[in-house]
This record gives C-alpha cells, sequence and structure tokens, in this order.
C-alpha cells in the first residue's frame, strides 16, 4: 500500500515522520500550513526520513465566539488531540511535525505529544500582522472588533466607524495579533521545549516562516537519530513552571491554566492550579495585548520570546530545561542581544509587580477559579449578583444598557460540561469595555474568557453549575466579594441552604453530548482521556484557603 502512494523500496525503508497540520481556509489563523507543511515534508527528507502528510481540523475562536459554533471550541482541542494520535500510531510512525495555528490547535498538538512520547517538533504557523484602521490609521486587532460592538451599542460610534474597524483588523494569515490564546500558547511550548526557540515567533506572512519549517523538519530527524529527548522529557514540572512564569510575565490568556493542566495530565506529571497561582506572582514584564500597547508582530521585531526568557533568567525565575534546541541557557545564549526597545522591561523594573492572574478559592469556587488581572490594577471587587444561565442572556442585557457600573456580571451554566464546551465570554466582556464599563463591573463565569478579555474578570469555576457546584445557588441581588490579596470569592448568603438552579441539557445527541458526559472538571484541565496519574490526588489548597463549603 505505501508502494501505491508512489514511495519505493529506500523511501520505505526510511524512519516514517509524520507531518500533521491543522490547514483549513475557513479562517486567515491556519491558513498557511498545507504550505508550510512541504517545507517541513522538504526538511524531513533532507534529514533522513520519509514524509507522511495528516490533515486534522480546528475550530477558529474569532468566528465562533459568541454563537452556538463556540461550544465546538474546547471539545474541538480533545477530537485533535485523540486525531492525531489515532493517525501517528495507527500507522506505527516514528516520530512526528505538528503544524498549528488558532487557540486549541496548540494546547492539543502538545497533549497528542505527551500521549505518543515519540519524537516531536510542534510549529505555530504564526500571528497575523496588525490591521491599520481606515479611518484614523490604528493599529488593530480582533479584539478591537469586539470592543467597537460595544461602543456601538453605546452610541459612542455610529454604522460606518464600526465597518471601518471591522473591515480592517484582520488584514491576511495569521492567528489573532495580541497576547491573546494562540500567542499565549505558541510561547507556553517554547518554554516546554515542544518548539525550537525563535522560531514561533516569526509571523505567518514573514520570509522567514518556510525556513523555520524546513529546519524543524530536519530537528526532528536529528531526534530520531539522537534517541530524543521526547516529549515526557521535555514535559516536565521545571519546564510548566516556565511555561506558567511566561504566561504571568506577559499577562497571557487565562486559558493557559486550562491548557497547562491538561498538557500536564497527559504527560503525567503532578501540576495544578496552586502551582499556576505560584507562577503568577512572576510581574507582568511584557507590554503586549490586551492589556498592553503592543502586538506579538511587533514583540518579534524587536526579539521575541528570547526577550521574555532572558528577562526572567536574569531573575533566576526559569530554569534550565531540556528541549528540542538541546539546552534551554544554551538556545538563549544563542540568541543575539536585543537593541533598545520598550516592549519588554526586567523583572526588576516591572510593568505590574504581580502577574496577570490568580487562583481563588471561596463560597462560589471551593475547587478554585481564575481571576485575569491584565489591563487593570484593583485586587477588591464587591456588588450585587447580576445572573445569567447563559451568555446570550448576559449579552443581550449589555446591549440594552441593563448592567451598571459596580453590578457583578454572573453567566453561569456555560461550563465544560453544562455548556456544553465552556464557551468564551468575549462578546459580553468586550461589550462591557466598549461601554466604558471594563473597570466599573466584575463578570464571573464556569465558563472561560478570550486570550483578547481584559477587565476584572473570574472563570473556571469550579465546581461548574451543571454539576451542583455553588455558582448555581447564587441568586440575583446577592451581594458578592472578591478579594485578589486574600484568595477569596465569597456571598454573603447561606449558600447551602438553597436548592441549585438547573437548566435541562441543551444538546442531548452527537459528540457534544458525548463531550458533556465525559468531561472532567476546569481545575483538573477539562480533560476527557485518562492520564497517566490519578489526577483527583494532586489538588492541594493551602490550609489558610479552606471554608466549610470546600
Amino acid at each position: 500500500m505505501l508502494r501505491a502512494t508512489g514511495l519505493d523500496d529506500a523511501a520505505i525503508a526510511r524512519p516514517l515522520v509524520a507531518v500533521v497540520h491543522t490547514w483549513s481556509d475557513v479562517s486567515p489563523c491556519n491558513l498557511t500550513l498545507r504550505d508550510l507543511a512541504q517545507y517541513v515534508r522538504a526538511g524531513v527528507e533532507a534529514g533522513g526520513g520519509t514524509a507522511v502528510e495528516f490533515n486534522t481540523i480546528a475550530v477558529t475562536d474569532g468566528i465562533a465566539m459568541g454563537t452556538d459554533g463556540m461550544r465546538a471550541s474546547l471539545a474541538s482541542r480533545e477530537t485533535i488531540a485523540d486525531s492525531i494520535e489515532l493517525a501517528v500510531s495507527g500507522h506505527c510512525l516514528d516520530a512526528l511535525v505538528v503544524l498549528v495555528g488558532c487557540d486549541k490547535t496548540i494546547p492539543a498538538a502538545a497533549m497528542a505529544a505527551a500521549r505518543l512520547d515519540l519524537p516531536t517538533v510542534i510549529l505555530y504557523g504564526g500571528t497575523i500582522m496588525p490591521g491599520r484602521c481606515t479611518r484614523d490609521g490604528r493599529a488593530l486587532t480582533v479584539q478591537d472588533v469586539f470592543e467597537a460592538v460595544g461602543a456601538h451599542a453605546a452610541g459612542h460610534i455610529d454604522d460606518a466607524a464600526l465597518h471601518a474597524v471591522e473591515s480592517s483588523a484582520c488584514p491576511g494569515a495569521g492567528a489573532c495579533g495580541g497576547q491573546f490564546t494562540a500567542n499565549t500558547m505558541a510561547m507556553v511550548l517554547t518554554f516546554l521545549g515542544l518548539s525550537p526557540l525563535q522560531l514561533n515567533d516569526i509571523p505567518a506572512l514573514h520570509p522567514d516562516k518556510p525556513a523555520a519549517a524546513l529546519a524543524c523538519g530536519m530537528r526532528v530527524t536529528q531526534l530520531l537519530r539522537d534517541g530524543g529527548p521526547t516529549p515526557r522529557t521535555l514535559i516536565s514540572r521545571a519546564s510548566l513552571r516556565n511555561a506558567a512564569r511566561a504566561v504571568s510575565a506577559t499577562a497571557g490568556s487565562t486559558n493557559a491554566a486550562l491548557h497547562l493542566l491538561a498538557i500536564a495530565h497527559e504527560a503525567g506529571v503532578r501540576f495544578d492550579l496552586e502551582d499556576m497561582h505560584e507562577a503568577a506572582a512572576t510581574p507582568v514584564i511584557a507590554d503586549l495585548k490586551p492589556g498592553g500597547r503592543y502586538t506579538a508582530a511587533e514583540l518579534f521585531e524587536v526579539g521575541g520570546t528570547a526577550l521574555v526568557a532572558k528577562a526572567l533568567r536574569e531573575a533566576g525565575l526559569v530554569e534550565n530545561v531540556v528541549t528540542v534546541d538541546g539546552r534551554f541557557f544554551d538556545a538563549l545564549d544563542a540568541v543575539p542581544a536585543a537593541g533598545a526597545q520598550d516592549i519588554v522591561r526586567t523583572v526588576s523594573a516591572p510593568l505590574k509587580p504581580n502577574g496577570g492572574f490568580a487562583i481563588l478559592y471561596g463560597d462560589l469556587a471551593p475547587d478554585g477559579c481564575i481571576v485575569k488581572l491584565a489591563g487593570h490594577g484593583r485586587t477588591h471587587f464587591e456588588g450585587p449578583a447580576r445572573v445569567f444561565d447563559s451568555e446570550e442572556a448576559a449579552f443581550a442585557a449589555v446591549q440594552a444598557r441593563r448592567i451598571h457600573a459596580g453590578d457583578v456580571v454572573v453567566i453561569r451554566f456555560e461550563g465544560p460540561a453544562g455548556g456544553p464546551g465552556m464557551r468564551e465570554m468575549l462578546a459580553v466582556t468586550a461589550a462591557l469595555v466598549g461601554q466604558g464599563l471594563g473597570d466599573d463591573v466584575a463578570l464571573i463565569t464556569d465558563g472561560r474568557f478570550s486570550g483578547a478579555t481584559h477587565g476584572f474578570m473570574v472563570g473556571h469555576v469550579a465546581p461548574e453549575a451543571a454539576h451542583g457546584g455553588p455558582i448555581a445557588r447564587l441568586r440575583e441581588g446577592d451581594a458578592v466579594r472578591i478579594d485578589v490579596t486574600t484568595r477569596r470569592i465569597d456571598v454573603g448568603a447561606e449558600l447551602s441552604a438553597r436548592t441549585p438552579a438547573r437548566l435541562v441539557p441543551r444538546i442531548e445527541t452527537g459528540v457534544l453530548a458525548k463531550y458533556a458526559r465525559s468531561v472532567g472538571s476546569a481545575s483538573r484541565g477539562a480533560v476527557t482521556a485518562p492520564g497517566p496519574l490519578d489526577r483527583h490526588e494532586t489538588r492541594v489548597i493551602p490550609a489558610v484557603l479552606h471554608t466549610e463549603s470546600a
């Protein structure tokens, strides 16, 4: 059968290397991956291997956002990981290079690599370039589109201004341009050691990207000859800590917490929410959107991920782990010193003294939740709960101007099982920002946030409402207190005496129904596959945070 595909005896005798990509032409995020795969193929063959190409799916969050389609996003992570594992193991292949683009394709590749534990290199297709508004010339990302929707609803801009932003924000191929989930997770891959240093930073349409793909194909064959290291060596507590600190230092997407827990689960490494909170002590040193001024493409132009890594190394905040390049610090030393720039600072002179997120517990989240701190300096919020049982209901209230300064917007039944699919609330959060309420309201959900979200936002509340979590017992007007300093999220009511609200399952057939029945808690990565360790024994909550409800 291999001969029938055009391979001769010599090609069949060489190591068979999977070249897996998530190409699709439904969005710019994955648009270049099929072309890049041909450069990977050339690199594999130049290195003495035979390339075997596979394609798997992608669900693009920027298109699915705010619709029922968003339920498919997180579930697609598991499908992508499963399909890579099945294709590679089913054909007894020797190694793999995975080309990834939008949000869930990146952690899915790492999860599959951990399961297979074969020589692996992962390459991110690259960021989109900033758009330029046709009206005023300012740099735009997809974040600006969602915020313009809110501004339009508030009457701050007219139809023509909204259209100008929408028409200009995405100028070509590449994944969303700020330190949103895709660029955050691409940086995570580098700190985990699964991607060569600096290659993920190259924008999608940059002329150096094909050479990066070629290098990855050659590198994986070298790993084969050297006998590794393989992903379960690369994904360690040390590399996971490095990655988590990079997320904090760049005020990256809170989705990284969910994905790092899932990757650790697949690799059999004990790593939990408390590890994420410890990493969050890392100061914010990168001035990147959504909370900052610059895009990923602009970071690349001044030195990329190496700038962040060198600053963290100088402060003793990252360890010298093994990577697909060799030793991490050796690879850093090989990167030329950067010139003058104002995007990445030193740890001793940060943009913010603490990281872009924190892990909280309390009456509403006995198993934990994550608060996003990027773009504001608040550590405390207290206000009346405005309770909604779906994203659509909350968005309608925001658009109708029924949410006011001081409110705590609660969106429940949007968790992994309840959604199902744990949708991101970007439509709601961006509309609030667009109406000028971003710093004046809080939002709590058992769903997720986009990496483009900023403001006082608490997500991943666990247990989720669909599993009877305390958030299901919350009522309109309850006084909610969020205190980042004490790491508490509480409510001024006796929740245990109440009957939890219940929601009739929204989807009862097909893949999402299957997902809802099998997916685990967000506090453990929302995984569906068994891992090498029993994750139920790994969570450690500091004694000071325990409550009766916990």
